[in-house]
């Protein structure tokens, strides 16, 4: 089913969601702080991270910052701070999804459920050696492998499928709305800036001057999308 690494300093959330998630079928493991984290992470395989924002020694979102640079792991992040700002900063360091404290740990459980499905969605079907190929991007969607100008970028599942998604119909312009529905597998009624904040994390790690893209066009108004 699965393992997954539950971050927060406060025992008794752990306590509770390691129930719920145990008694899903999950394999959980547990950790009260990034440093922690990190450390279960170097010696631990792991599928998912609950990792909570607000804790000592390293707060998850350095944790999340950290982790990004070795793990393309979903990443479900809490915190009791519920501003659209604090949201839009989560999701800019690398986590997938974003819950305020206090939660209802069934819709957590729905939420973990959801992102082991995108990641088997998005597993190759059959091996595509061709790939695709626009200018200096290379995406193999068979080996889940994208590099930019001879580099390899990696990028968290969702960064995958979107820019996939864009790459695989160029100069079709998708709505926000469009990319949420298609690449979270939900309605949008809730997506509020999630979709630009994965661009601007895509435009970061593949452009060169991510303010001035050269492949993930805006098209205002409208949505985004990628020319050949």
């Amino acid at each position: 089913m699965g393992r997954i690494l539950i971050v927060d300093d406060d025992p008794e959330i752990r306590d509770v969601v390691h129930v719920y998630l145990r008694n899903e079928g999950y394999e959980v493991l547990e950790a009260s702080d990034g440093i922690e984290a990190l450390e279960v992470l170097s010696h631990e395989k792991v599928g998912l991270l609950i990792l909570d924002v607000m804790m000592p020694r390293m707060d998850g979102i350095n944790a999340c910052m950290k982790i990004r640079e070795k793990y393309t792991m979903p990443i479900i992040m809490l915190s009791a701070m519920e501003e659209d700002i604090d949201k839009i900063m989560g999701l800019s360091t690398g986590a997938d999804d974003y819950m305020t404290k206090p939660f209802n740990p069934m819709e957590l459980i729905a939420r973990v459920k959801a992102q082991f499905r995108r990641q088997v969605m998005t597993a190759p079907k059959e091996e595509k050696p061709d790939g695709i190929h626009i200018q200096d991007l290379v995406i193999d969607e068979a080996k889940h492998f994208v590099s930019m100008r001879g580099q390899v970028v990696n990028l968290t599942p969702l960064e995958f499928a979107i820019l996939t998604m864009l790459a695989a119909n160029p100069g079709h312009v998708f709505s926000a709305d469009t990319i949420y529905e298609s690449v979270w597998k939900e309605r949008s009624g809730y997506s509020d800036n999630t979709v630009m904040v994965h661009i601007r994390n895509l435009r970061e790690k593949l452009e060169l001057r991510p303010k001035e893209p050269q492949y993930i066009k805006t098209v205002w108004g409208v949505g985004y999308k990628i020319d050949k």
